[in-house]
């Protein structure tokens, strides 16, 4: 008998957030989500998704012990941006069993139904700008630092749940030792050329962080808006979001192309903290994993490129190639010996060509699931 209970208390709150660790405690390749920011995602107090939206999470109990998870979603503002009436799940685990995933999406599949939805759409952990997706190719290493992760029978889950594949989504390998460095070779002459333009590139000012982020915003929310399932933040989540992303920012990989005083494209890539995080235990940093996050920083090997984008009048003049050029350029002589450029859309050329040309190789592949409720 599989019983399901909706998350009302910190005490639940901490087992749904927990309950992976528990799954995956033999895999190789997990790493944990940090617990204050699950938590935080998960916090209507916290998180300003709910001051327009709701989500609710619920846990799947079989004689007593947790064997899944998932969390209904509605985001009004997803639905009033694309005119549509979806709901969406997310934050779904659960044990090899198909009658306990059957159970957790009738749940879902409902919650969202009772809230007007005609479709339901996952995984989605919260919006489009968290964690998307659900991994179905390259199981062989860890996911890099924002990035889902799950084990290989979750497609057979969905797929004998009634989901089809709505899009996918592709996560590309940059290699040190192999990568065409044509974009960093030519990048003084494509720079040079955008120059004469009025175009610069430059790298993000920190110490002017909150104007900074202000200029950067102009353009996430303007140069992603004709992307599948995009709702622009609002000022409150962006500045939520970028409060969080400072914290691991290195100015050296966020690179900027300006006009005058306006912001037209960016590139923004991180520290792959998930070397360090695959190491804290249960994603706690108390009382030792704040040390090793602190300290591990320094030896950070690898990168992803999360964020690149460039005003739609902008297009097609070569910024795209000098702001993945800049970012290469600054990397080598960090230590840095790969980088994941994640996610684009299966079917967006111009991107997907442009990471090809110089020699990544597309090595994971993520996909949204879609049914109708």
């Amino acid at each position: 008998m599989i019983t399901i209970v909706p998350v009302e208390t910190k005490k639940q709150l901490a087992a749904f957030i927990d309950f992976p660790h528990y799954l995956y405690a033999n895999d190789p390749n997990y790493v944990p989500e940090l617990f204050l920011g699950q938590e935080d995602l998960l916090s209507p107090k916290k998180h300003p998704f709910y001051k327009h939206s709701i989500a609710q999470p619920f846990l799947a109990y079989r004689n007593g012990e947790i064997v899944g998870r998932i969390a209904a979603i509605y985001n009004r503002n997803h639905n009033a941006f694309n005119n549509v009436n979806e709901g969406q799940f997310g934050f779904f685990d659960s044990i090899n069993d198909q009658e306990v995933a059957n159970t957790l999406f009738k749940t879902a599949e409902d919650w969202v139904k009772d809230k007007g939805a005609n479709l339901i759409v996952g995984p989605i952990n919260l919006t489009t700008n968290d964690t998307v997706g659900l991994l179905v190719e390259g199981f062989d290493r860890p996911p890099m630092a924002m990035m889902p992760y799950n084990s290989p029978y979750y497609l057979d889950l969905l797929t004998n749940a009634g989901y089809a594949k709505k899009v996918d989504l592709r996560a590309y390998l940059v290699n040190k030792a192999n990568a065409n460095h044509r974009s960093v070779l030519l990048l003084d002459k494509l720079e040079a050329r955008l120059e004469r333009s009025g175009i610069k590139l430059r790298h993000i000012n920190l110490k002017d962080f909150k104007n900074e982020a202000e200029r950067i915003k102009k353009v996430y929310n303007k140069a992603w808006d004709k992307n599948l399932g995009f709702v622009p933040m609002t000022d409150d989540e962006f500045n939520h979001t970028a409060k969080d992303l400072k914290m691991i920012v290195d100015p050296k990989y966020c690179v900027l192309a300006v006009k005058g005083d306006e912001v037209i494209g960016f590139a923004l890539g991180i520290p792959n903290v998930n070397e360090i995080q695959i190491n804290i235990k249960k994603g706690r940093l108390f009382p030792t994993g704040i040390f090793k996050l602190l300290f591990g920083k320094k030896k950070i090997k690898s990168l992803r490129v999360l964020m690149l984008g460039v005003l739609e009048n902008y297009r097609k003049l070569g910024i795209e190639a000098c702001l993945y050029g800049r970012i290469i350029k600054e990397a080598l002589p960090s230590g840095i010996v790969e980088a994941e450029c994640s996610w684009m859309l299966d079917h967006n050329y111009m991107m997907n060509h442009a990471i090809e040309q110089i020699n990544a190789d597309f090595y994971k592949r993520y996909r949204l699931y879609e049914k109708a409720v």
